[in-house]
């Protein structure tokens, strides 16, 4: 495979329209993450900027976004927030995907009742699809239905909700992916996905790292700590006449009677949820994720080596992890693993997708 070279452009964010190809950018280590933002800073060469670059990169106004030049796709887009320049020779701009978004929107009061989940993260959406990043929603219905409150005197904003809702049992996952937004190539569009599950899960994932191979290091981290394993979760919720609101115990019957310790877990999923309903949902998919505890592999590749971030794989997708032999698992391993979320540093050649093995 060839190296990867990214191209850079400078947006108008509420259109996704093209400003200015910003050649003398060069961006620092993208990242991404299932249902949460993550950021990213890199330097402009000013001498080396088209003469539109201020207006291409104005905070608040502008988004950046990254295409792969050998594949043409889009793999990274970020909202401008910070731009930092003065007698030096460069100008640093910071900018955060666009999930940061919705937690500078507000939903105001909603209330839904025997609601597909993904129906209620769409309502609360609403806003945001005006006066804002050109986004649209792409959504699949949960099957799951359920009540839902949310009063615009909480101030929460529209991430909240869609976390908080994502997070009760069987909830939807999210994302918010670029895309081109006209076969021209002139503008981009942000496409938020809702659905049970994002991307090709599969026992036999087309995409394999290996070692020897393409990975370089890697390691696998086994955690039983607070918030990442347990046999028996309680969910709290707001306090109203002096009583909390609070979840059923949810225990891991099968866990206990096969000899496995009680490890309790109790947590707050959110602010304002005084429904019982809503907080035992929290504690049944808490519980489904911590009984055992987690497994995860972060994987450092050859980028040029391994499959193609973006064509190969994406958020969401299983990833087949095969050592033929190393200190931590002598006789080899095989296993498969979900993309939960992924780095990429193109300076240094290196893909790190980080990858949890689902129970």
């Amino acid at each position: 495979m060839s190296a990867i070279e990214l191209a850079w452009y400078g947006c108008d964010m509420r259109s996704g329209r093209i400003a200015e190809e910003l050649r003398s950018f060069k961006g620092g280590a993208l990242s991404r993450k299932l249902g949460a933002s993550t950021s990213m800073s890199g330097t402009l060469v000013v001498s080396g900027a088209p003469g539109g670059w201020e207006a291409a990169t104005d905070p608040g106004r502008t988004m950046l976004v990254a295409v792969d030049v050998a594949t043409g796709v889009p793999i990274w887009c970020g909202l401008t927030l910070v731009r930092v320049g003065g007698s030096g020779s460069e100008v640093t701009l910071t900018a955060a995907t666009p999930e940061i978004y919705l937690d500078r929107r507000y939903p105001g009061s909603y209330t839904a009742t025997a609601t597909d989940q993904t129906a209620v993260m769409a309502a609360l959406a609403t806003p945001a699809l005006s006066d804002g990043p050109p986004l649209t929603l792409d959504t699949t219905s949960t099957g799951v239905l359920i009540d839902y409150t949310m009063d615009d005197s909480e101030d929460r904003t529209i991430l909240s909700g869609w976390q908080e809702v994502s997070q009760m049992e069987s909830g939807p996952e999210w994302i918010i992916d670029v895309v081109w937004g006209d076969a021209a190539q002139t503008k981009f569009a942000l496409v938020a996905r809702i659905a049970p599950t994002i991307g090709i899960v599969t026992s036999q994932p087309a995409s394999v790292f290996d070692l020897p191979g393409c990975i370089q290091s890697y390691s696998l981290t086994e955690s039983y700590e607070k918030g990442r394993g347990a046999t028996s979760v309680i969910a709290r919720g707001e306090r109203s006449s002096d009583v909390r609101a609070t979840s059923s115990v949810h225990e891991a019957t099968s866990l206990l009677d096969g000899g496995w310790a009680l490890w309790e877990e109790r947590f707050s999923p959110a602010s304002g949820i005084t429904d019982t309903t809503q907080l035992d949902r929290h504690a049944a998919e808490a519980l489904a994720l911590m009984g055992t505890g987690s497994r995860a592999w972060a994987l450092e590749a050859v980028a040029s080596q391994a499959p193609r971030l973006g064509t190969d794989w994406a958020l969401g997708d299983s990833i087949g992890v095969h050592v033929t032999a190393s200190p931590r698992n002598p006789a080899g391993i095989q296993t498969v693993a979900r993309a939960y979320a992924w780095s990429l540093d193109v300076d240094s050649n290196r893909v790190t997708p980080t990858l949890l093995e689902d129970e």
